[in-house]
């Protein structure tokens, strides 16, 4: 079986927040009539560029074409090459490396007729307890929009959520007593996420000041890439501290200083099950717990991240990916399923990620290429429109 040829479809679906982001679904098209689909999630982050899709179809295809599908180490090696690690959480290299890795995954699997499961080692597991992200408030006002926020989603089974915390401590505090005073026992905050905004002495003033309304870890409570930082802050607090990992040299220096707890582990920052796996096995070898993390995907990139967390064994907290359940519209035919707040892990019976494109909605979503528009730093950070919040 040897790759012919690789397709871009850049999508653009806007979240309840009112915020648009930008998805590329990539396929991998082969001599033998089998197609891998794979997903390049969210492209709407910072920093604020943008790639020419046409040039990278073109640079994708003259890099797989003609090469054997099934050779996936050689071919994630490659692509490690073209597309290098440069220490930043949201660099779109991994984006692209990541949508390749799971198209190739999803080609291989439909090829051999077994599930990606099945692939990566079989699971240990069938769902995922998940979260549903309550995004930066910036107001009191916006605070109590997302109390509102609390209140639907634990209607429709979600009793976990995380709060993007941090740049104003007074809302964040107001949230989070109306939450307790509403709900008590019965809704979980599974973390503060700061986001890196904040030096880990700010954020740790800010954590000491929230941590009594009842939470179970902090995230990303140092600037980027302060990892003696992010230390002093885990050795100040009783949580457990939770950071991203979006490249091996920003592991190894988590390991080394000894900054961390628990990895956030999403395909899309590292690159794919490949790059995914090897990290939550350096983890595992650290005696580090894992949780799976998130740019909020649709529901094929979600699929992904389902299929990679039903096979560790070191999995230690609640996980992210909710993203179907943020956005207005989606791409498969149907899309992943949560029920009671947890995160269904796709059918072991089907082959490749066991999920199917629905062509028609990819056409009526499509824009020529990633954009970026009038988008202010503030919203991009927050995954927020204009006036913040969550529509109904």
């Amino acid at each position: 079986m040897k790759i012919i040829d690789v397709k871009l479809d850049v999508v653009q679906i806007p979240r309840h927040t009112g915020f648009v982001c930008q998805h590329a679904i990539a396929r991998i098209l082969t001599d033998e009539g089998v197609t891998g689909v794979g997903e390049m999630s969210d492209f709407s982050h910072l920093p604020k560029y943008s790639l020419d899709v046409r040039d990278l179809e073109e640079t994708l295809r003259a890099q797989l074409a003609g090469r054997n599908p099934l050779d996936l180490a050689a071919l994630n090696r490659e692509l490690a090459e073209l597309y290098p690690e440069t220490m930043y959480y949201y660099e779109k290299g991994t984006f692209i490396r990541c949508g390749i890795d799971i198209a190739l995954h999803d080609l291989v699997g439909k090829a051999l007729g077994v599930g990606v499961s099945e692939l990566l080692g079989g699971r240990v597991r069938d769902k995922l307890k998940v979260c549903y992200p309550i995004f930066r408030a910036r107001t009191t006002e916006e605070a109590q929009a997302n109390v509102d926020v609390v209140r639907r989603r634990f209607a429709q089974g979600f009793d976990v959520f995380r709060l993007y915390a941090g740049v104003n401590v007074e809302a964040d505090e107001a949230f989070l007593d109306a939450v307790r005073r509403e709900f008590g026992s019965r809704v979980t905050i599974k973390s503060l996420d700061f986001s890196h905004l904040l030096d880990w002495k700010s954020a740790l003033r800010a954590a000491k000041r929230l941590m009594p309304y009842g939470v179970e870890l902090v995230e990303s409570p140092a600037e980027r890439n302060d990892f003696d930082g992010l230390r002093q802050f885990r050795t100040a607090v009783d949580l457990p501290v939770s950071e991203h990992v979006w490249s091996f040299r920003q592991l190894h220096e988590m390991i080394r200083a000894d900054s961390a707890d628990i990895f956030n582990i999403a395909l899309i920052f590292i690159g794919g099950f490949a790059a995914a796996r090897k990290a939550a096995a350096a983890a595992e070898v650290a005696g580090k717990g894992v949780l799976i993390g998130t740019t909020q995907e649709l529901s094929l990139g979600t699929a992904a991240q389902a299929l990679f967390g039903a096979g560790l064994t070191n999995l230690a907290a609640t996980s992210d990916p909710t993203g179907p359940e943020l956005y207005v519209d989606d791409v498969t035919t149907e899309p992943v399923r949560y029920e009671n707040g947890w995160l269904l892990v796709p059918d072991a019976g089907r082959p490749g990620l066991g999920m199917e494109i629905d062509w028609d909605k990819v056409e009526r979503l499509r824009v020529p290429g990633f954009s970026w528009g009038a988008q202010k730093v503030a919203n991009l950070q927050d995954r927020t429109g204009t006036t913040g919040g969550e529509r109904p």
